[in-house]
């Protein structure tokens, strides 16, 4: 064969790559040698030219810039001064009719970084096979269970949710460039805008999606100061197609975190990548952002979301139950829904823990346990007053039933403290006239204002009734 099998030249190229290493060991740092020449493997030596191979275009950048002087001396060492290094950039294994893309590097003592003429944009696809800048693989940060299929629709994110959905079919092509979700706490913002993500990356597998806290980006912008990587940091993001970035009201008053942002910002938009952000406010109320940025957040599309209404709450109730494969009576599903309006995220923190409890207690999720469940949860949460509380200390006073509260009856000695609790449901609960009507025996939310405005005048023109008001709210607190 004469003399050139391949295991032979592997073991020439691998020996000829060892006293390479040696010569470089002796130079850099430790923990670089082990993060950008362990991973190297040596391909082939034809004549004085050493072919090694690297897992990215990025990996190339690096050793270029930041070690061409080991690199230099370490060819001049194993192979002579006419030595020379090529390497293959090897995103993917490549086959016959791809072969890897191979990039030539200059071997002089410059330091120069000299960037390749002929690489394949097809190969390198995405930053998805760069190292991400806390030095972990990199990933999306997407949460697959976040879905368009679990978002409930409703009049509180009919806006939202359509937009989002029309940037997940067209992502950079649409005028809701950037797409803006604002909302308060638990309303669905996070979920929403990562089953944006998760939609366009399972449907356009050559865009890379990457969902980022705004937290994260100043962490990142950080260290990349200490560690003088600006230049990678910025490179990095401006390879995204798609940016998610959560919670932006935290670059409130990080001036240099803004300045970066608005580059990266700028070259995003102009380049037709697609850019969606989350705010706990609208763009007009984020004070301590820089004007530049604000004007850009305004470009796209700005949606909010609300607190969702009574009907959107039922619907949530029983996507979460379906989702458990737990069943329960549509009395209860009612009486939570009209319990909790603040947000959607304590609305499913009650839901589990009433199968925590009916779990614990091996009993059936009914009215009862609801109740029990609500009245710990609320404790929890440091929210002071319920729907039950209220009734249970205006029967008490008046010394009359709950059921007495609910009941049908029209006689003078019952309507006055029915109205008082309506009264005080409504001062000192978030709860609205139609579920306040619903937890005093399903009535109408006019009876609701009427109660109010009865126990209002008397109060008005009476000082006993404003003193009787007066105590029954200090025992709240």
């Amino acid at each position: 064969m004469n003399g050139t099998n391949p295991s032979g030249m592997q073991r020439e190229v691998t020996t000829v790559w060892n006293r390479c290493l040696a010569v470089i060991r002796e130079i850099v740092p430790e923990q670089s040698f082990n993060t950008w020449f362990e991973p190297i493997v040596p391909m082939r030596l034809s004549g004085h030219v050493l072919t090694i191979q690297v897992p990215s275009e990025f990996f190339y950048e690096w050793l270029e810039e930041n070690f061409v002087h080991a690199l230099r001396k370490a060819l001049d060492t194993a192979i002579g001064r006419d030595g020379q290094l090529e390497y293959s950039i090897i995103v993917d294994k490549g086959n016959e009719q791809n072969r890897p893309l191979t990039v030539n590097v200059p071997t002089t003592k410059s330091t120069q970084t000299s960037k390749p003429d002929n690489v394949n944009p097809d190969i390198l696809k995405s930053p998805f096979q760069l190292k991400d800048l806390d030095s972990l693989t990199l990933d999306s940060y997407l949460n697959p269970s976040y879905t368009f299929d679990n978002y409930v629709e409703g009049d509180c994110n009919r806006l939202a949710r359509s937009a989002g959905y029309a940037v997940a079919e067209r992502p950079g092509v649409t005028s809701f460039n950037p797409l803006m979700i604002h909302g308060g706490v638990g309303l669905g913002k996070t979920h929403l805008v990562q089953a944006i993500g998760n939609f366009i990356k399972n449907n356009n597998q050559n865009k890379f999606v990457l969902y980022v806290t705004s937290e994260k980006f100043t962490n990142q912008f950080l260290n990349a100061i200490r560690t003088d990587g600006i230049r990678d940091f910025t490179s990095f993001y401006m390879q995204v197609d798609v940016l998610v970035i959560d919670d932006v009201q935290f670059l409130q008053k990080k001036e240099k975190t803004q300045e970066i942002f608005f580059h990266i910002f700028n070259h995003l938009h102009q380049s037709g990548k697609q850019i969606i952000m989350t705010s706990d406010r609208a763009p007009r109320a984020l004070d301590g952002l820089e004007d530049r940025l604000l004007s850009r957040f305004k470009w796209g599309l700005s949606a909010d979301l609300q607190t969702p209404d009574l009907e959107t709450r039922i619907v949530i109730i029983q996507k979460k139950l379906q989702a458990e494969g737990v069943y329960i009576e549509d009395a209860v599903i009612e009486y939570l829904a009209h319990s909790i309006n603040t947000n959607v995220r304590e609305l499913e923190g009650v839901i589990v823990s009433l199968m925590a409890q009916a779990s614990l207690n091996r009993r059936e999720i009914d009215l009862e346990l609801a109740k029990q469940t609500l009245r710990t949860i609320v404790v929890d949460s440091e929210r002071e007053v319920t729907i039950d509380s209220v009734q249970e200390l205006v029967a008490d006073h008046y010394n009359v039933t709950i059921a007495d509260l609910k009941a049908k009856s029209r006689k003078r000695e019952l309507v006055h403290p029915r109205q008082v609790a309506m009264y005080l449901a409504k001062e000192k609960t978030d709860l609205s006239l139609k579920s306040i009507g619903y937890h005093f025996g399903g009535r109408d939310h006019s009876t609701v204002i009427h109660a109010i405005q009865t126990i209002s005048d008397l109060a008005a023109k009476h000082p006993e009734t404003r003193d009787i008001l007066d105590k029954l709210k200090a025992r709240f607190r």
